[in-house]
């Protein structure tokens, strides 16, 4: 088996090293990826900051012309990257050509933002020294942006991060999941089709070791990381005098209250929490029920949950698969069966077949629970009750996390109360947290991360705002 060759300058590059990548079903070997040497590192930064100043000349419509080229790519070969991403990630194939069809939407978002995307004038009159003088901003680009994704959505979260660093003129280094580089790779040869100059997007399987190049390197004016809280804050501290962007774990709630649609808040939150095993930072995990409709809601999930039709991520009515790798499959059970051994109750699931975990509900759960407290990423969900709104509220602000939160009522007071009290950086009303476009404002606060993501909230991040001031009576 030939060793697949990564992205630098343009041209494609082999090397003698080299990971598998797996079947995420079968176990397979179904590719040999080539790893990108120190050597490599050094020639993709070499190449990106020379095409830094290129993007930077490039015409706003020459830039959305090629976005919507890499877009219609996407869309010519869906079922091609929706397969690559069943394979290697496990996610059932109909949810895989979802996400191929938010990729071509986060392309095309970010072609119309290449055109319209701009600073601001500054009313300098506000202040009486500012009288007969003319401001304003223009956002210029960071230079070099280094991207490093995870492995859930091995296309869409790469696109997050090429699609605005091209749309706002930088160039990128894409650092793929070990677990999930061929759909990075594919959209490497989208991107070669599309007219840019072919240095603009590296993709560069390093080795960790090697990462703290890009970090350091003073060419690099910015890193974007997707992944666990504990290495993103261990990375922006290791690049503290970049910009960084941090979209991190999640431990999100979902609020039930007694006016709320049961039928469609116990379908929005079972696919929130079980579909593609959970493997999502807004992944519903805590689920707090109002005590008048906690003994329906529970039944209807419980009933819900024995229905999600689970296996070969190829079979078109999957719901969920195997996890990433059974270490993690084994990591949940054993999170799972501390919980029972401390008093909680165990409604369905639990059951792990290889990385195979069956979707999971337990209730009776206490606060010290690693189900509760952390990031499960797995098909678990908790239940707990409340009488009164706003202990819900204070209940589901009690985590060290704050992605997205759901809130399902029919209540328009208590939906802006919730808005306004929630601490997270996503209240999201009437539907479970994992909701998201591919243009609105993505992120959270506390240990869930720091910027915003979305594309043109991403594209603030990636430019920063250059002052003008005339005077034009001289």
């Amino acid at each position: 088996m030939e060793n697949k060759p990564f992205l630098v300058g343009g041209k494609w590059r082999a090397s003698g090293a080299s990971f598998e990548v797996r079947h995420s079903w079968t176990g397979e070997t179904v590719a040999q990826v080539s790893i990108a040497s120190r050597d490599d590192a050094e020639d993709a930064l070499a190449a990106a900051s020379s095409a830094a100043t290129e993007m930077r000349n490039a015409p706003r419509y020459e830039r959305a012309k090629a976005l919507h080229k890499i877009a219609r790519i996407l869309g010519d070969r869906r079922e091609e990257f929706a397969r690559t991403i069943a394979v290697e990630a496990g996610k059932p194939v109909a949810q895989a050509r979802g996400e191929v069809d938010r990729a071509v939407m986060t392309f095309t978002f970010a072609a119309e933002e290449a055109r319209r995307f701009t600073g601001e004038m500054i009313p300098l009159d506000g202040q009486a020294s500012g009288t007969g003088r003319a401001g304003f901003t223009e956002r210029i680009p960071r230079g070099i942006i280094f991207g490093i994704t995870p492995f859930n959505f091995p296309l869409n979260l790469v696109a997050h991060k090429v699609a605005p660093a091209l749309a706002s003129a930088n160039a990128i280094i894409i650092k793929p999941s070990p677990r999930t580089p061929l759909s990075s790779l594919l959209l490497g040869e989208a991107f070669l089709a599309s007219g840019l100059p072919t240095s603009a997007l590296q993709i560069v399987p390093v080795d960790v070791s090697d990462v703290d190049l890009f970090l350091t390197d003073e060419r690099v004016g910015m890193i974007s990381f997707t992944g666990s809280a504990e290495v993103g804050w261990r990375l922006r501290e290791r690049a503290a005098r970049k910009q960084v962007t941090l979209e991190l774990g999640g431990n999100a709630p979902v609020i039930v209250d007694e006016t709320a649609n049961i039928e469609y808040a116990v379908e929005r939150t079972a696919l929130a929490a079980f579909a593609y095993a959970g493997q999502t930072c807004i992944s519903a995990q805590r689920i707090l029920l109002h005590e008048q409709v906690a003994g329906e809601f529970t039944s209807r999930f419980v009933e819900r949950a024995q229905k999600m039709r689970a296996g070969d991520p190829f079979d078109e009515h999957t719901e969920l698969s195997n996890m990433i790798d059974e270490a993690a499959a084994r990591r949940v059970e054993n999170w799972i069966n501390e919980a029972t051994e401390a008093g909680a109750r165990l409604l369905c699931g639990g059951v792990r077949r290889g990385a195979l975990l069956e979707p999971t509900i337990l209730t009776d759960v206490h606060s010290e629970l690693r189900v509760l407290t952390e990031e499960v990423f797995a098909p678990v969900a908790t239940i707990q009750r409340f009488t009164d709104f706003a202990d819900a509220i204070a209940e589901a602000n009690n985590t060290r996390y704050g992605l997205q939160a759901g809130v399902f009522t029919k209540n328009l007071e208590r939906a802006f109360l919730a808005h306004r009290e929630l601490q997270f950086g996503g209240v999201i009303i009437n539907d479970a947290p994992f909701f998201r476009t591919d243009n609105m404002p993505y992120g959270g606060v506390k240990l869930s991360g720091a910027g915003r993501e979305g594309v043109r909230y991403a594209m603030e991040e990636m430019t920063e705002p250059r002052l003008l001031v005339i005077d034009p009576q001289l």
